[in-house]
């Protein structure tokens, strides 16, 4: 399966704007994202889908290839489907990598490639939930897995509840899964979600990917050791550089 692995990475951040081009330890975001992507051996080419000029350039300027896109999009998945329809070239599958972990392994890349097997129409990425606050946390979307891992449910909100049982103690008694946000997919599957209408479980939770599962689209959840570290603020920059022991 040839696979093409596509940065998403824009300019107009509501809460980190020019996020892409912040310099961290002597090189900038996206660099660093690039650097780190192209370290997998399962990926047949790599682009960064950009909508400014700034970020294009910078791109190339470290030997990556950028491709322009539109503002409007509403994510990142639109933002790859119209990097892949630009390119012109055909893959069977679009890596969707996100362009604001600047530290991410690329085994993480690899296990999401390696389930691309013609058959599977969307992949994630998922870890377990051992501790009890993240679990209750909001910010952490969890998931509902059916008994060959894929995706019954997504949500902000811990499913399922547990009977007679005190919250604390939750993660004792199941086994919680928490979502880690890199997906892929099958080229035709990609076209397919980026012409759907916004459903209503995806606007009550605010999560694209049940309008997918609404649809009827599968979505194979993978497991990962390997923890999400997005930089979202300005101040998260030394939350995650702490966070790796980066010095």
């Amino acid at each position: 399966m040839s696979i093409i692995g596509i940065i998403p990475a824009r300019f107009a951040s509501t809460r980190f704007p020019g996020k892409p081009l912040v310099e961290i330890k002597g090189k900038s975001m996206i660099q660093r994202v690039f650097e780190q992507t192209k370290k997998s051996n399962l990926l047949n080419k790599i682009i960064i889908a950009t909508d400014d000029n700034r970020i294009a350039e910078h791109v190339k300027s470290f030997g990556a290839e950028a491709i322009l896109t539109k503002a409007e999009h509403p994510s990142g998945t639109d933002r790859c489907y119209e990097a892949y329809q630009l390119l012109g070239q055909t893959f069977d599958y679009v890596l969707n990598i996100q362009g604001d972990e600047p530290f991410l392994d690329p085994e993480q890349i690899n296990s999401l490639a390696k389930v691309c097997n013609g058959d599977v129409e969307i992949a994630t990425q998922m870890i377990k939930c051992t501790d009890n606050d993240v679990l209750f946390d909001k910010g952490e979307v969890k998931i509902v897995l059916s008994q060959n891992k894929e995706a019954l449910y997504f949500s902000r909100n811990v499913i399922p509840h547990i009977k007679g049982k005190d919250e604390k103690e939750w993660h004792k008694h199941f086994d919680y899964y928490r979502h880690v946000g890199m997906y892929v997919y099958r080229t035709d599957i990609l076209e397919k979600i980026t012409k759907l209408k916004p459903s209503a479980l995806e606007l009550a939770e605010s999560l694209e990917q049940l309008r997918w599962l609404e649809n009827g689209y599968k979505i194979n959840c993978v497991d990962t050791t390997y923890d999400s570290h997005c930089i979202d603020t300005p101040e998260d920059i030394e939350k995650v550089l702490r966070l790796m022991n980066i010095q």
